[in-house]
């Protein structure tokens, strides 16, 4: 919704403002599933242990998630997210009675006795009906019932924004994950195989036409994050030395694309070189790291990152950055992968924040192309994705109602970290920062300001104002060049109020605009050429007096 303010209103107070209002648009079911309610803020989720059996023919699921929780303070109610149409069935809890409620995608749990605080419980919730099937996956999300091409059933299931609790009870919030990871248990016909995140741990013939395949998640782990995949694959491991030792990797693929997966795959070793360098230790030694052919186009699926790029390299094949590098790699690999570290194990505390996932995993694009192909054809990449920016809405989103903000998270996320590091002037510090990054918010869930502020720290840079205007801001900041008969002043418009990033030309000389034209003329031939850095994104008009 657009708003007309008058000129003397501050940028914050508007901002603020446009929020509110944005929350009042929402409905009851956002706000549920969007913000920690009173019953869901004192009970902390430990460990899901999921058992399930997908049933092709009927595009069903049945299952049971015991959910280990501790809890944080006393209490007796508590809300668990499942999504219409499945059904909770019955509640197990310690051989006490439980009472339960439906309101739209909530179950309220009503137990018996209230819950003493800095107590561990476990509680069975068993659940059954016919998930939301995926209308376009990974984007509209749901269950995926497919055949490969022979013929045979392929399913998995897709889910971020839409939510886990589209097919399976949890507490579907990005705040909480698992801390002591989760189990997956899956249940299939003996001729089908399921995959699943984290490591193998076995399997169990139930009899002559199933058998349960089982699998571990050490690690906290995002609920949507949490998937099985089941088809007719055929699995080939492999090994990498990395900063934190050996780290398994597997691949699990249809029996038709064995060879192909093998040399498409040889790009994994170089993307974890790569990205390990730039961020750090690959955040999930012990879960391993798997890919799992798809009958999607691809998702960051912890330890089992889902693969639809046919064995192609760019994106379906294509080049996204029409730079002429963006499509001599496996985007798929290489994005998907870099959630690993910005995402999985850095995860934002609500969805308004999910820049910081994928803003951080689209500049791991731009430094595997330096990795591979160097600075320049880096830089040509990171201009080239500037075509797809929208500048529709904010980046950020409205908080406690489930909203993303624009998709521009993408690739204007992705230039506000590369304008960070043209501010830095030096790319040891800058690999530096994004290694703190990764080292202080290690598996933990954060908010943008946390991120933010990180930056602003190490760098000594103050960037408040220009968060603000790449995140939560709409327009592009144009530096205006007057030239005089005795030289040259500068300003910035169209941008936040107290905007003053400088910025330097194509000769490396600085200057530091305010929204005032500057008082100091600078005299040409001291300065050079006034066309500037195209490392920022930022337009430029120029002025003849």
């Amino acid at each position: 919704m657009k708003f007309k303010i008058i000129i003397s209103l501050s940028y914050f107070i508007f901002f603020n403002v446009s929020i509110s209002l944005c929350q009042l648009f929402h409905s009851r079911h956002d706000s549920l599933r969007g913000s920690i309610t009173q019953e869901r803020s004192w009970w902390d989720v430990k460990k899901y242990d999921l058992e399930i059996e997908p049933i092709f023919n009927k595009q069903k699921v049945i299952g049971v998630n015991t959910i280990t929780f501790f809890t944080l303070r006393p209490g007796q109610k508590m809300q668990v997210d499942l999504q219409e149409p499945m059904e909770i069935d019955s509640v197990s809890f310690a051989e006490e009675k439980t009472s339960l409620i439906r309101i739209g995608n909530v179950y309220y749990i009503h137990f018996e006795n209230e819950l003493h605080s800095d107590k561990m419980y476990q509680l069975n919730i068993y659940f059954s009906g016919k998930p939301r099937r995926a209308i376009n996956a990974p984007w509209d999300g749901g269950w995926i019932w497919s055949k490969d091409v022979s013929g045979n059933p392929w399913m998995t299931v897709a889910c971020q924004g839409l939510g886990a609790s589209s097919w399976y009870p949890c507490k579907d919030h990005q705040s909480d994950e698992p801390d002591l990871g989760a189990k997956i248990s899956i249940k299939v016909p003996t001729e089908l195989v399921a995959v699943s995140n984290g490591k193998f741990v076995g399997k169990k013939e139930v009899d002559k036409n199933n058998i349960i395949y089982y699998w571990e998640v050490k690690n906290p782990i995002n609920s949507y994050n949490i998937v099985p995949y089941i088809g007719k694959y055929v699995h080939w491991s492999d090994e990498y030395i990395g900063e934190k030792g050996k780290l398994s990797l597997d691949y699990w693929v249809l029996e038709g694309n064995l060879n192909r997966s093998k040399k498409q795959f040889e790009q994994v070793k170089s993307m974890l070189s790569c990205l390990e360098n730039w961020f750090g230790p690959y955040p999930f030694y012990e879960d391993g790291y798997k890919l799992v052919e798809s009958p999607h186009l691809g998702m960051e699926h912890q330890s089992a990152i889902a693969y639809g790029n046919k064995y192609k390299n760019g994106y379906d094949g294509s080049d996204i950055s029409h730079s002429g590098t963006g499509d001599k790699w496996d985007f798929i690999i290489v994005h998907e992968s870099g959630h690993e570290w910005f995402g999985n194990s850095i995860t934002s505390n609500d969805i308004a924040d999910m820049w910081i996932h994928e803003a951080f995993t689209s500049y791991s694009e731009v430094l595997y192309t330096e990795c591979l192909f160097g600075k320049e054809a880096a830089n040509n990449y990171i201009i080239g994705i500037r075509n797809r920016i929208k500048n529709d809405i904010p980046i950020i989103g409205a908080y406690g109602v489930n909203k993303e903000g624009s998709g521009d998270m993408y690739f204007k996320g992705s230039n506000l970290i590369h304008i960070v590091r043209q501010l830095m002037n030096d790319d040891v510090q800058f690999r530096n920062l994004l290694r703190a990054i990764n080292k202080k918010f290690y598996h933990q869930i954060i908010t943008s300001k946390q991120i933010e502020r990180l930056i602003i720290e190490e760098t000594g840079i103050p960037l408040e104002k220009v968060f603000d205007q790449y995140l939560r801001s709409t327009t592009i900041p144009t530096l205006e060049i007057k030239s005089r008969d005795d030289g040259v002043q500068f300003r910035w418009t169209n941008c936040v109020s107290g905007f003053t990033m400088k910025v330097k030309n194509s000769r490396g000389h600085w200057i530091s605009p305010t929204e005032e034209w500057s008082s100091k003329v600078i005299w040409q031939a001291d300065f050079g050429d006034q066309v500037f850095d195209s490392l920022f994104y930022i337009k430029q008009s120029n002025i003849r007096e």
